[in-house]
């Protein structure tokens, strides 16, 4: 085979995998944000649940889900003080 169609088939294979992996890691992103979605969420019924008893309701919603599961422990502490003491 003569170089020139060696490198531009190297070169080809280059750009399909660069193409193809920028892709996988903003899949990976948006992934690893919808588990953190569903792990605030989580977090915020068990703490409705065990809250209850103690007057503290968080509305679960989107806003809230993604600062409990982001921020975690902080995140959902701060939003029982905001809602304690602000609201």
């Amino acid at each position: 085979m003569e170089p020139k169609v060696v490198i531009s088939v190297l070169l080809a294979l280059i750009t399909v995998l660069l193409i193809v992996g920028a892709r996988f890691k903003a899949l990976r992103f948006f992934g690893y944000a919808a588990i953190r979605l569903i792990v605030g969420a989580l977090a915020l019924f068990v703490i409705n649940a065990i809250g209850g008893h103690f007057s503290i309701h968080i509305p679960i919603n989107f806003i809230t889900s993604l600062v409990c599961g982001f921020l975690g422990i902080p995140g959902a502490a701060a939003l029982i003080v905001i809602d304690q003491y602000i609201l």
